[in-house]
């Protein structure tokens, strides 16, 4: 069975509960503590987040691999780039 990263992030964020900005701001935080070419899972229950953290990821140059809604919450996973 192949381990990708898109299904076996490197690290899971968990933003459920949190509301804009600090999603956005924990995700910065988190994406300086891998390394560049691993995945970054973030969860939230924000709906700000689902415009915010596709525009952060843009921004700062990483990349969005995926993004799920997955009813009661988001899923991201992005991938640090630099």
């Amino acid at each position: 069975m192949n381990h990708t990263p898109e299904t076996h992030p490197y690290k899971t964020l968990d933003c459920i509960g949190l509301f804009c900005p600090i999603p956005v701001f924990n995700t910065t935080e988190a994406i300086n503590t891998i390394e560049v070419g691993e995945v970054l899972e973030v969860l939230t229950d924000d709906p700000a987040s689902t415009q915010d953290i596709p525009r952060w990821a843009k921004r700062t140059g990483h990349k969005l691999l995926k993004f799920e809604d997955q009813g009661d919450n988001f899923r991201f996973l992005i991938e640090r780039t630099k």
